[in-house]
């Protein structure tokens, strides 16, 4: 706000002639009281001046506030994000899936000729003449065996089908006419992947042989229920867990990772949100429409800056960032020491025209709060209105005054 002397011609001219003086004093008086209480005028948030001054209070840094430049933005673009292929990287499926406890196996064996130790003897009027048996579908046991009549309990669990039929038929030689085996596995629930959450028909998805990608096994799972810009993908593998957007696996192929035996699909849908206040055309919570946006997309879904309110030096975004990556924009941050996440501010100046490419690179993130702060000139615009609001009886006063004379 102006110095109060620098206003002393105004206030010279207010106070007029004598006989004037009872009103034109009160006037004065309210506007040197205006003066003194300008900073508890109407206002939308903090001044650009404010947020960098409030950043540190009483030697304590309260937030880190990070102007955004070249170097601070390739700082950040250099960040790894949350990623399928870096997290478990591209684990191609076995072409001859293994079978395990829990499968159903079924069984079927020929003998060469009738009268063997599976097929009625050839004279027989009631025979079909098969030279084959289906055993019933069994399951693997914990101990990974099954049982073949006149074989035993015979190992299955960690081999393929064709080596189990090896197997079958190397304990039956001796014993049945010239034995071949089919080994198929109808459930291989070992061998399946688990989908729930925001799917179609969630459960157990079974690989296929030629092995199967995250996008094909949700595609067997009858695809999302929810739009695909708010889906997210969480992929379990053992201990670890990573969290992907579904947009970003189908538009990058390297995000489409080969799928394991036991692995869990969840996938959950979280709308993405930003928050506009301050100077801007529209102070709400606003949709991407989008997996990520940019800044300058964020501010155009604002509507813009207020040409008559705005402070174009300062645009600032909010946001709780990893220690970790503070450390890489403020090594010497105190508040990066002893959190996990620090909370941050990001500072733009769109007076300066390379800003606006930085605007254009600059991703906005869900729950992320875009604010425009209040030019200067639009405090002291409130500052006159203020002063018009409580001087106008007193200038119609005098006014009416003056005529009478």
């Amino acid at each position: 706000m102006q110095d109060i002397n620098s206003l002393r011609p105004l206030v010279e001219h207010i106070k007029g002639p004598a006989k004037s003086k009872p009103v034109a004093n009160s006037l004065v008086i309210l506007i040197l009281m205006a003066l003194a209480g300008c900073s508890a005028l109407p206002a939308s948030g903090p001044s650009a001046s404010q947020i960098s001054s409030q950043s540190s209070v009483d030697q304590v840094t309260r937030y880190e506030l990070i102007e955004l430049d070249s170097t601070s933005l390739s700082r950040l673009s250099r960040w790894p994000q949350e990623s399928f292929h870096g997290r478990f990287g591209d684990y191609r499926a076995s072409p001859t899936p293994r079978i395990g406890v829990g499968d159903s196996i079924s069984v079927t064996i020929w003998e060469a000729g009738s009268g063997g130790l599976f097929t009625a003897p050839g004279g027989d009027r009631l025979s079909t003449g098969s030279k084959s048996v289906g055993i019933p579908e069994q399951v693997v046991g914990p101990d990974g065996q099954i049982s073949i009549p006149y074989a035993g309990r015979i190992k299955v669990a960690g081999y393929t089908t064709l080596q189990v039929q090896n197997i079958i038929v190397a304990k039956l030689a001796g014993k049945a006419i010239e034995p071949q085996a089919l080994v198929t596995i109808p459930r291989p629930l070992s061998t399946t992947v688990t989908v729930t959450g925001e799917s179609s028909s969630g459960g157990r998805i079974p690989l296929s042989v030629k092995g199967d990608k995250v996008l094909d096994v949700i595609s067997s799972a009858g695809g999302v229920k929810s739009p695909v810009h708010e889906t997210f993908v969480r992929l379990t593998r053992g201990a670890k867990t990573a969290v992907v957007a579904l947009q970003k696996i189908i538009s990058t192929p390297s995000e489409n990772i080969n799928m394991r035996a036991g692995d869990i699909l969840t996938l959950v849908r979280e709308p993405q949100t930003f928050t506009a206040f301050g100077a801007t055309g529209r102070n709400a919570q606003i949709n991407f429409d989008a997996v990520g946006i940019t800044l300058e997309e964020a501010l155009a879904k604002s509507g813009g800056l207020l040409d008559y309110r705005a402070d174009a030096s300062g645009i600032f975004i909010f946001r709780f960032e990893p220690a970790s990556l503070v450390r890489t924009l403020r090594p010497d941050s105190q508040l990066a020491r002893g959190s996990s996440v620090v909370p941050v501010i990001y500072k733009l100046n769109l007076r300066e025209a390379e800003s606006f490419f930085l605007a254009k690179q600059f991703s906005v993130r869900t729950h992320d709060v875009v604010y425009v702060s209040n030019a200067p000139t639009s405090e002291v615009e409130k500052f006159f209105g203020l002063v018009g609001t409580l001087s106008g009886p007193g200038l119609n006063a005098i006014a009416v005054r003056n005529s009478l004379r």
